[in-house]
């Protein structure tokens, strides 16, 4: 890939970047901002906003220069004509998961309160947590060019078995990643309650996973004999 075309696709995935950060910015702040007792200034609403985008920003050109392919994947749009329908579903279920549990944290330590927040030693756990889930998903994303936002097939694209570094230890290591994070972020944001909303996350995400798991048997040559090497789906030993 020549260096203008890896600037554009640099230049697109902080855009995309920008917007995701915007997003999760307006289903935190808005809420704390419009609730009673809440406000707009919340210390630990924004520590996070800007720990992610500067994560994020970081990751991307690092992406851009390391693996411009893999960069390529992940700014691909998250539905597809080419998408089974079932795909299509779930990939709707997991956004609506996600946003119902980003606004869920602001009114749980705002208005519900359901559960006294963490102690600051569980609360920096999970900020740590939140990077370790991240760095997660981007090493996947690194190690697996074909790692796309949708389930396709993608024999036209040449795709390839990865089976190797977290392939070689769990099938879906992104999606391991996500979950790592998102329960990061409850408890960094110090929601206990919000956990409990990331198990429809979890529920779409196994969801997708057995989507994808058909297109992969019945596309990715080898994948089979894989899946019955490496057992685990997303936690080692687990499942």
């Amino acid at each position: 890939m020549d260096g203008r075309r890896t600037g554009a696709l640099v230049v697109k995935g902080l855009f995309a970047g920008l917007f995701q950060v915007a997003l999760f910015g307006a289903f935190l702040l808005v809420p704390a901002g419009l609730l009673p007792g809440g406000t707009w200034f919340w210390p630990r609403g924004l520590a996070f906003l800007g720990a992610y985008a500067l994560v994020l920003g970081a990751t991307v050109v690092w992406l851009g220069v390391k693996a411009p392919a893999s960069l390529e994947a992940r700014v691909r749009a998250p539905l597809s004509k080419k998408q089974p329908p079932a795909d299509r579903v779930a990939t709707v279920a997991l956004m609506l998961a996600l946003a119902v549990w980003f606004v869920s944290i602001p009114v749980d330590v705002f208005a519900l309160k359901l559960a006294p927040p963490p102690h600051s030693v569980i609360s920096a756990a999970g900020g740590l947590a939140f990077l370790v889930g991240f760095a997660i998903v981007v090493l996947a994303a690194y190690q697996n060019s074909f790692a796309i936002p949708v389930v396709e097939d993608q024999s036209e694209a040449g795709q390839v078995l990865v089976d190797t570094g977290l392939y070689g230890r769990v099938r879906h290591p992104l999606y391991s990643g996500v979950m790592l994070y998102v329960t990061g972020i409850s408890l960094f944001l110090e929601s206990y309650a919000s956990l409990m909303l990331t198990v429809p996350i979890l529920l779409a995400l196994v969801a997708r996973i057995l989507i994808e798991e058909k297109t992969l048997h019945e596309t990715l040559p080898g994948y089979g004999e894989y899946a019955e090497r490496v057992r685990a789906r997303l936690v080692p030993h687990l499942w």
